[in-house]
């Protein structure tokens, strides 16, 4: 066996975090999940940089911000030069290996070129799944772009491929950093559907709404009995690889971090499915276990997506590049880190310019005064403020309270962390207006709500028109 520790990530694609009995989901959709997080470590709050595709995935790559990457919208999704965490793997004498969905090649093309893959070493993946693929249909593309069709169920075609791989890396007795990124459970595009295996969809129909979606409506009663299905077969999709890593004695020596990119609010906040500040679209059902995280229990401090490849790299004693700009998980777990932020930074840069803060209490999200300014970065130089939460008596946001005289002391304490995140994640100064003092200056403002989400205020200039509902 290997000294190094394997590393394997088994991502999925737009899963709310409720999905997850550890979050008060009643329908056991994901017991394997719950164990191996409840044996390892389950990261309760856990958060996505940006809640769309294409640029929360450059994130993830690269461990750098969207504007920092300059990967800020699906449709010029990419890595551009930048390093990846295949490379710096690859540099600590790993194979390195990816299977499923990439999207960050631009377009919607299912064959990647060899210098668009972000320096993997294997390749079986397709730019945009759901668009060369169905639920009973895998296509994907070898390291020679050849077309590879997998047999059965997308998610079990992935997983066979995942444990084929594992297998083939365990007898050549090579450690390896393997990225899984299945598209499920991602709605089909042509479709606008959640084609789950045949039978399970059934099987969840007429069962529980989490509270946001059963006061807001949207599409649920349409999507959710599949999307549960698409979960549930998710679950026992990992299941079948953490029984692959035991029987080949590879257990104890792999680290594995199962998240998301983001989640899902059933078109209840916009005309789709995410790119919003709440917490539908932004929180991520998030676990690692192996070396150095067994036994760790839940932690509940305010963690990023954006802090999981400096973790990775650092739990297995790579030094962390400067380009990233996350933080490792490692210190806090060993209890060496009482000056843990509490709080967590979101972009949004597609269908709207906005920014968001997470707190543990609060959630204060703002939107660009005028329209996109900046088609590089997708940022802007003013602000407006947009929504806030106190998740203390409203978890599900369903209740804005930015535009309350009460509550200006607690938004100009939470306009001071915004300002710092920015700061830190290289964003240029900006000015935000309190939407009090653009309401006592005269100006007519549109509070979005519950039933005003930002699509439906007709005074709010963030539509660009170039929204990629598909993806």
């Amino acid at each position: 066996m290997t000294s190094k520790p394997n590393v394997l990530v088994f991502f999925t694609d737009q899963q709310r975090w409720d999905s997850s009995g550890l979050h008060g989901n009643p329908l056991d959709l994901m017991p394997n999940f719950d164990r191996v997080a409840t044996a390892g470590t389950h990261l309760y709050n856990a958060y996505s940089p940006q809640p769309v595709c294409g640029p929360c995935r450059s994130c993830f790559q690269t461990g750098m911000y969207a504007t920092t990457s300059g990967c800020v919208n699906n449709w010029s999704a990419h890595i551009g030069e930048h390093k990846t965490l295949a490379h710096f793997f690859k540099d600590a004498g790993y194979e390195t290996g990816y299977i499923g969905k990439w999207h960050l090649a631009r377009g919607r093309q299912g064959a990647v070129e060899e210098e668009l893959r972000g320096g993997y070493d294997y390749w079986l993946a397709s730019n945009v799944l759901e668009f060369t693929s169905n639920a009973y249909d895998t296509c994907l593309y070898n390291n020679n772009n050849e077309e590879v069709k997998l047999p059965g169920y997308r998610v079990d075609a992935m997983a066979d491929a995942t444990i084929r791989y594992i297998d083939e890396k365990v007898k050549e007795d090579k450690p390896f950093f393997l990225f899984t990124s299945y598209i499920e459970p991602h709605h089909q595009n042509h479709r606008d559907d959640y084609p789950a295996p045949d039978g399970y969809e059934e099987r969840y129909r007429n069962k529980w709404v989490p509270p946001d979606l059963a006061a807001l409506g949207g599409s649920t009663q349409q999507h959710i009995a599949g999307y549960y299905g698409m979960i549930k077969r998710l679950d026992e999709a990992f299941g079948r690889v953490m029984d692959s890593l035991k029987s080949l004695g590879q257990l104890e020596n792999t680290i594995v971090l199962f998240t998301t990119d983001h989640g899902n609010h059933f078109k209840t906040r916009n005309s789709e499915y995410k790119r919003s500040c709440h917490d539908a679209s932004t929180r991520l059902p998030s676990m690692i276990t192996g070396p150095g995280f067994t036994g760790k229990g839940q932690k509940r401090e305010m963690v990023s997506l954006i802090d999981f490849p400096p973790t990775l790299l650092d739990a297995c004693g790579i030094e962390v590049p400067d380009q990233m700009q996350g933080r490792s998980l490692v210190p806090l777990l060993k209890g060496q880190a009482d000056d843990w932020d509490q709080s967590v930074f979101i972009q949004i840069s597609e269908s709207h310019i906005g920014r968001s803060v997470r707190t543990p209490r609060w959630k204060y999200a703002m939107i660009a005064k005028e329209g996109l300014e900046d088609e590089e970065t997708e940022s802007a130089t003013e602000y407006i403020d947009a929504f806030l939460y106190d998740l203390e008596s409203d978890p599900y946001e369903l209740v804005n309270l930015v535009d309350l005289d009460s509550h200006v002391e607690i938004l100009g304490k939470l306009r001071e962390i915004m300002h710092r995140k920015m700061a830190e994640a290289g964003e240029a100064p900006s000015v935000i207006h309190p939407i009090q003092e653009l309401r006592n200056g005269g100006q007519r403002i549109v509070v979005p709500n519950e039933l005003e989400t930002l699509d439906n205020c007709i005074d709010s200039p963030h539509r660009n028109g170039k929204i990629n509902v598909g993806c």
